[in-house]
C-alpha cells in the first residue's frame, strides 16, 4: 500500500507532464493562428516575359561624314529609321536607302518628322568621306555613321543586326548583313520594323504610325 508521500510525488508528476502538455498544446496552436493570420510565404515571382522591342537599340557612340560624334543621345528626341549595311553593297542597300527617301517625300511635310540613319557595317573600307558621298546620293536628308571595328560590333549587337564579311574571288569580300529597317521612337525604343519584302504601303503606314 503506498504511502500518502509516494502518491502526492506522482500526483505532482502527473501535474507536470499535464502542463507541459498544455503548454505544448498553446504553442502549437498559436504557431496555426500565427500562419493563418500572416498567410504562406509567397512563391516567388515569375520572370515577366521580355518583351523583344525593349532588347533593341540602346548607347552607340559613331563618327558622321564632318567627322563629328554621334550618339544614341544625339538621336534621342526625334524618331529615327536605322538601317545597317556598306557602301559597296550591291543591291539590298541602294534599293533600301531609295524606298525610305520616296517613302520621306510621299509623306510631306511629315516626312520631315524622323531621321533616316545609316550605319557602315564595314568600317574597313567605309571612311567617314565615303559614307557622306554615298548617303547624299538618295537626295534626302540621311545621316551616315562609322567607327571602329568594336564600335560597329557594339552598335550591331544593340540592334540585333547581323553582318559577316563572305569571301568572293579575287581576294576581296562582300558583307551578308540584316536587310531590316528599324523604326525607333522618341524616346529610342523599337516601335517597328520594316522588312525588305514588304510592299511600300505597308512600309508607309509604319513610317506613319512612327511619327505618331
Amino acid at each position: 500500500m503506498m504511502s500518502n508521500s509516494t502518491e502526492a510525488a506522482q500526483a505532482r508528476s502527473r501535474l507536470k507532464h499535464i502542463r507541459l502538455a498544455l503548454w505544448l498544446l498553446v504553442a502549437l496552436l498559436a504557431g496555426f493562428a500565427l500562419l493563418y493570420l500572416v498567410g504562406p510565404e509567397p512563391e516567388a515571382a515569375l520572370d515577366e516575359p521580355v518583351n523583344y522591342g525593349d532588347t533593341v537599340g540602346g548607347a552607340f557612340s559613331l563618327t558622321a561624314p564632318d567627322g563629328s560624334t554621334v550618339t544614341d543621345q544625339t538621336l534621342k528626341g526625334q524618331p529615327f529609321a536605322i538601317f545597317f549595311g556598306f557602301t559597296r553593297c550591291p543591291d539590298v542597300c541602294p534599293t533600301t536607302l531609295s524606298r525610305l527617301a520616296q517613302l520621306r517625300k510621299r509623306m510631306g511635310e511629315d516626312g520631315e518628322k524622323f531621321q533616316i540613319v545609316f550605319v557602315s557595317v564595314d568600317p574597313g573600307y567605309d571612311s567617314p568621306e565615303d559614307i557622306g558621298r554615298y548617303v547624299d546620293l538618295f537626295g534626302t536628308p540621311i545621316i551616315g555613321l562609322t567607327g571602329s571595328d568594336d564600335a560597329i560590333a557594339e552598335v550591331a549587337d544593340a540592334y540585333h543586326a547581323f553582318y559577316e564579311k563572305v569571301p568572293v574571288e579575287g581576294g576581296d569580300y562582300t558583307i551578308d548583313h540584316t536587310a531590316a529597317v528599324y523604326l525607333m521612337g522618341a524616346d529610342g525604343k523599337l516601335q517597328s520594323i520594316i522588312d525588305y519584302h514588304e510592299s511600300p504601303a505597308a512600309s508607309l503606314a509604319k513610317l506613319e504610325g512612327l511619327i505618331g
